[in-house]
């Protein structure tokens, strides 16, 4: 039964009889009962969220604050323990607004990241991510509803669909996370903070005319977003 848990008493007859046991089902069956064995019931599959029309291509960002992405990238210190990365991006402006880094990111620290932004820029209108567990929770996907953002969520298995934080992902692996070897959570935190902070203010960008993100934000302008420069709800507390 352990090496098997979805076998039934028939099946696990048969395995018997296989392995030379004389045993016919009903004696089998007598055991099953009383040992109150049970095959567990099949769980439903999991039911993801998405659709082509939430790609990046079919939803364009028109503004600043229009549409934030997420995502993470994971690494290794010189140890061999894990990293997490959560990027955040304005898609419109380019801007590296959040680069956080630890040993592991929940959907918790995903609200917080998430709501002291909104507190310091404002409620963008939509985010876009994939069907990671972190982003499709109840607890984030609900706060966002309550502060009004719509969440634009890709398609299972289309990472192509959230096109502009994985043309960042590629950027941030090749020129920093495979130029560097952290021997701690701390450092990589330190040296990720430089980084961010020379690709929005000294990195000139092709896609915005080789101006920076900070430097195309400035021209950018006012946001269309509601709540610009308003505090969101506080993110519900971690239990």
């Amino acid at each position: 039964m352990g090496d098997n848990p979805r076998f039934g008493c028939r099946r696990i007859t048969r395995l018997l009889n296989n392995e030379g046991w004389q045993v016919n089902y009903k004696r089998v069956h007598r055991i099953w009962k009383q040992e109150k064995f049970k095959v567990p019931r099949k769980r439903k599959k999991k039911r993801y969220l998405g659709n082509q029309s939430n790609a990046c291509d079919k939803r364009k960002a028109n503004f600043k604050n229009d549409v934030w992405t997420l995502d993470f990238i994971h690494d290794r210190l010189i140890s061999g323990h894990q990293i997490k990365c959560l990027a955040i991006l304005d898609e419109y402006t380019r801007e590296n607004l959040t680069l956080s880094i630890n040993r592991s990111i929940t959907g918790d620290d995903v609200l917080t990241e998430l709501s002291v932004l909104m507190r310091d820029r404002g409620t963008p209108k939509n985010i876009r991510s994939d069907n990671g567990p972190e982003f499709i929770s109840k607890k984030v996907t609900g706060w966002l509803t309550d502060v009004g953002v719509e969440t634009l969520f890709i398609e299972p298995g289309a990472p192509w669909q959230n096109g502009y934080v994985e043309s960042f992902n590629s950027r941030f692996r090749d020129e920093f996370l495979n130029m560097e070897i952290f021997n701690s959570i701390k450092e990589a935190q330190i040296l990720s903070t430089k980084w961010r902070e020379a690709y929005n203010e000294k990195r000139p960008h092709s896609a915005l005319n080789y101006m920076t993100p900070n430097e195309f934000a400035a021209t950018a302008g006012a946001s269309d977003s509601a709540s610009l420069g308003s505090a969101p709800p506080e993110a519900p507390a971690n239990n």
